[in-house]
């Protein structure tokens, strides 16, 4: 039985840009284009041109992609003039993009209250708006804005609409849902109807988040009919987002629901990427990638309770439901007072070190973890300072720079301007070096007290000019005069290798300086630092 075919368009430029807090550049967007061609997506909505002078000039001057149509957006012609003199209609027109995108209502209560006319006229403007583009031979697509909303109160107009568009020869009627309110049972229901007056070949879906089911309206729609699925990388787009493709496309690879009965340009090898696709956007948009998102998460294969971790160890199907290397993840044993001898054996061997799960130092270092998360360390996410508490324990980790004494204060001036500075004695070979900086608050000056002085730590300055710290998190564990604070420090280097530690201790400056120390410990440790000689 031969496949049904699957078209993937992608909104990320267009939807995905009307996010709260997002705002592309031009090399931005070029970016996301020539990434998403290459992954294979079919159509790639740029923007609307003519809406704005970004989406404007990123049409006069697009990028070359070849796997994916670049598509126009845009909306029908105003009420009053003719399609011929619509200077939106125009501007798609100039665009010269092989495929066009209009929005046009689909709702009587729009058209009545957000447009102001007639349900009359907004069918003419549909009318004509197609046929303009129809008669400029461009693949026309109508976005039928508000459709299933518009459906439940008025199903006659509704399919008026986009049967309008259909006779007019448009190559895809999407139906919207723009609200992001209709559930997977009415989106199966309303479609399985609407692919009775409209094939499905020629019926897309377009779904918002705003109930969190984005995805599974889309994946109801395909099983209901529909061949084209609209979504962005990530689930970027207005409110709570859009259907999620980073989600969408490797379940329609991967899942034998999907993938016996249709198909997708993007094979298994490109979803093998998707992993550094999804976090290519993050990193754009210079923001932390979802340790939680499906398939790419951080945290999608990771692996907390001693249960799990012992099941995993055997088979890891008894608790994944995909090879994490499908999508370019990798699985993830977690190490917590939750753990079990499975976890400590599954982490060190990540970390290359053979040991006997009966030696008397792996019910140590079980130990060990269990009452230093009892205190407040947790290892969840600090990957760097947990191996260096095992390899301490194994007697691996060399003495490097030692830190005699430290002191920090805070001044504030006449003008309410806080500054800290900070002194730190440093030890090598030796020889005390003292190391003095200025921040923004005491942990920013310990830090700049060492790394500004880089130079003066001798043999080890080499290996820390390129050490940045990138993030700084504090946690209070508890309340009262004895109250724990826990301190995570997320590092960098110049090839873009991000670690994370940890330092727990009732004084935030002593549980800064530890995770600051670890931190400086892992990198002198990964490129094989010689030992303090003293």
């Amino acid at each position: 039985m031969s496949k049904e075919k699957i078209y993937i368009f992608d909104t990320t430029l267009r939807d995905g840009a009307q996010t709260e807090g997002v705002n592309f550049s031009i090399d931005d967007k070029n970016k996301i284009a020539i990434a998403l061609s290459d992954l294979g997506v079919d159509y790639l909505e740029g923007g609307w041109p003519g809406a704005n002078i970004l989406d404007t000039a990123f049409f006069n001057n697009p990028p070359k992609l070849d796997n994916t149509i670049l598509t126009a957006f845009g909306m029908t012609k105003k009420t009053g003039r003719s399609a011929e003199n619509d200077p939106g209609l125009s501007a798609l027109l100039n665009s010269k993009t092989s495929a066009i995108c209009l929005v046009g209502k689909s709702w009587d209560f729009h058209v009545d209250v957000a447009l102001g006319i007639t349900k009359e006229e907004n069918l003419e403007n549909i009318k004509e708006s197609a046929k303009l583009f129809i008669k400029n031979k461009r693949e026309f697509m109508f976005d039928a804005e508000h459709f299933f909303d518009g459906y439940k109160k008025n199903p006659e107009y509704a399919l008026n609409c986009i049967q309008t568009a259909y006779d007019e020869g448009a190559r895809w009627i999407v139906l919207c849902d723009t609200n992001g309110g209709t559930l997977p049972n009415e989106v199966g229901e309303i479609v399985s109807k609407v692919s009775k007056k409209i094939p499905g070949k020629n019926l897309g879906i377009h779904a918002h988040n705003d109930t969190e089911n984005a995805v599974a309206n889309s994946l109801t729609a395909v099983l209901a009919g529909v061949r084209q699925v609209q979504g962005t990388i990530n689930g970027l787009g207005e409110r709570c987002g859009n259907a999620n493709l980073i989600s969408l496309i490797p379940t329609m690879v991967l899942k034998k629901s999907f993938s016996d009965n249709y198909e997708i340009k993007i094979n298994k090898n490109k979803i093998k990427t998707l992993t550094e696709y999804s976090r290519l956007l993050d990193e754009i948009l210079n923001r932390k990638s979802n340790r939680r998102a499906a398939y790419v998460g951080p945290s999608a294969f990771s692996h907390k309770g001693g249960l799990h971790v012992s099941a995993v160890s055997k088979d890891p199907k008894t608790y994944e439901h995909i090879d994490p290397s499908l999508v370019g993840n990798v699985r993830n044993i977690v190490v917590s007072d939750q753990a079990g001898k499975s976890n400590i054996m599954s982490r060190l061997n990540k970390y290359g070190i053979k040991i006997d799960k009966n030696d008397p130092k792996v019910q140590t270092l079980l130990n060990e973890v269990k009452d230093r998360e009892f205190i407040g360390y947790s290892y969840d996410g600090a990957d760097a300072s947990f191996e260096l508490l095992v390899r301490r324990l194994l007697g691996e980790i060399p003495k490097y720079l030692t830190i005699s004494k430290y002191d920090v204060s805070v001044k504030k001036d006449s003008e309410n301007n806080i500054n800290s500075l900070a002194r730190a004695h440093i030890v090598v070979d030796g020889q005390e070096i003292v190391c003095e900086g200025e921040g923004n608050g005491p942990v920013n000056a310990l830090d700049n007290a060492i790394r500004s002085n880089v130079d003066k730590v001798g043999k080890y300055s080499k290996y820390l000019k390129d050490l940045k710290l990138v993030d700084y998190k504090v946690r209070i564990l508890n309340t009262g005069t004895n109250a724990t604070t826990r301190v995570s420090i997320e590092s960098t280097d110049k090839n873009g290798k991000s670690w994370f530690t940890i330092g727990v201790s009732p004084n935030i400056i002593e549980a800064s300086f530890n995770a600051l120390i670890d931190s400086l410990d892992y990198k002198l440790y990964k490129e094989k630092a010689p030992a303090n000689n003293r």
